[in-house]
């Protein structure tokens, strides 16, 4: 029981410096928006706005089976940027629902939009970076933005990145939208994703050219396209499920200055809209985040059961002793395990407030921390077994076919 009180009261004191790490990065957050596009520095003017002067843009969209979402809604925002000159080639990626049909009913009302009819990969690519590099292949943009089907622009997004990209001179910029969460698996996965993103993905650190660290939203790259093509372009990341983290460590460690920043305001996106949606994604990618490390896996599962899951279930355990008349070791025990348990829901709570998500789902932690757990062990036993990994009626990562990039696991072909 001491070792229990012991190990309650570390806990404590890790949540604690959480609870300070999390505020300090919060202090830190920048906002890009389109009436401040840089908020630590002085306005600077825009890109040109005359169609002369301003560089072309592709805007790369890859489409696949997205009949049921919001694919009309997203090229509509896109082709209503106030950006005075750019192109959209949409990349109709071998769907089987009228995904197609809407890409082209879209681009007989705007000339601005080219819908290229997708190929099967051929060996060694995954679908979305080979759809990706055929839209890039059929664009023309000194600078490319790499974008998804399901994200939703302020028509000042083009324009706004795309300043700040160049008053920085970096050569890629990455926005961080808004993740809409509107179901209750959402509410209680997206806030502990998004709060693992801000502690563990420090922007200060993120940006800094000596610094390894890496963020790309695959909703919104905006890169040169010269940078872009001295990485090899998307096939830098054929195999890679992680594509847009990948991109940017790869843009990255090629020397080009690879920035990323938040923009709720610029740009948001609903990830999913059902349990099933969430599961689907989230294993897709879990286990590539780990770098396909069972080490790592492991690392972190043990983690979320001592940090997320144990501060709960000890306040729970030591508190129904007490009430059944237990003696002073369950008072002990309860202190620091009702604080620890106190000061992560208060914190997540914080975390959901700035994710638009109600603060009373900040008591639905220990939920979302299983949710974790199942996702990676289900993430890393796909693909470990040769089963694969299922992703919008495609499976990838199978025994037979695209295995995870060598050098990145211990798996063998």
């Amino acid at each position: 029981m001491h070792l229990l009180v012991q190990t309650a009261w570390v806990i404590f004191f890790g949540w604690l410096f959480g609870a300070a790490l999390t505020l300090l990065c919060l202090a830190r957050q920048n906002f890009l928006s389109a009436s401040a596009p840089d908020a630590r520095h002085a306005p600077e003017d825009a890109p040109p706005a005359s169609v002369e002067d301003a560089p072309l843009v592709s805007v790369l969209i890859p489409a696949r089976n997205e009949e049921h979402r919001i694919l009309a809604e997203c090229v509509g925002s896109i082709l209503a940027q106030d950006y005075a000159r750019f192109e959209v080639v949409a990349v109709n990626d071998r769907s089987i629902d009228a995904t197609g049909m809407i890409l082209r009913s879209l681009a007989a009302e705007d000339e601005r939009l080219r819908v290229v009819e997708g190929r099967e990969p051929p060996a060694g690519w995954l679908g979305k970076p080979f759809a990706m590099q055929q839209a890039l292949e059929a664009s023309r943009g000194e600078w490319v933005l790499a974008t998804d089907a399901d994200m939703i622009f302020d028509p000042a997004a083009l324009r706004t990145a795309l300043a700040y990209a160049l008053r920085r001179n970096s050569d890629a910029l990455s926005l961080i939208p808004h993740f809409e969460a509107h179901s209750f698996w959402e509410r209680v996965f997206i806030p502990t994703w998004g709060w693992g993103i801000l502690i563990l993905y420090p922007l200060d650190l993120v940006n800094h050219p000596r610094s390894p660290l890496a963020v790309g939203i695959g909703g919104f790259i905006l890169m040169r396209r010269t940078a872009l093509e001295h990485v090899g372009g998307f096939g830098a990341v054929r195999a890679e499920v992680l594509d847009d983290f990948r991109l940017a460590s790869a843009l990255k460690r090629s020397g080009a200055r690879m920035l990323a920043e938040y923009a709720p305001r610029l740009a948001r996106t609903r990830m999913y809209t059902d349990f099933s949606g969430l599961w689907e994604s989230a294993t897709k990618n879990w286990f590539a985040a780990h770098n396909f490390s069972l080490v790592l896996a492991a690392a972190s599962l043990i983690w979320i059961f001592f940090v997320g899951l144990l501060p709960s279930l000890l306040a729970i355990l030591s508190g129904l002793m007490l009430l059944l008349g237990g003696g002073e070791l369950w008072q002990q025990l309860f202190v620091p395990a009702f604080s620890a348990w106190v000061v992560c829901v208060a914190l997540l709570a914080l975390i959901n407030k700035r994710c638009g998500v109600p603060a009373v789902y900040a008591l639905t932690a220990p939920l979302g921390w299983l949710l974790c757990c199942a996702v990676l062990v289900s993430s890393a036993a796909g693909v470990l077994s040769g089963r694969g990994l299922m992703w919008k009626g495609r499976r990838f990562y199978e025994r037979a076919g695209v295995r995870p990039p060598k050098g990145k696991s211990g798996l063998k072909d």
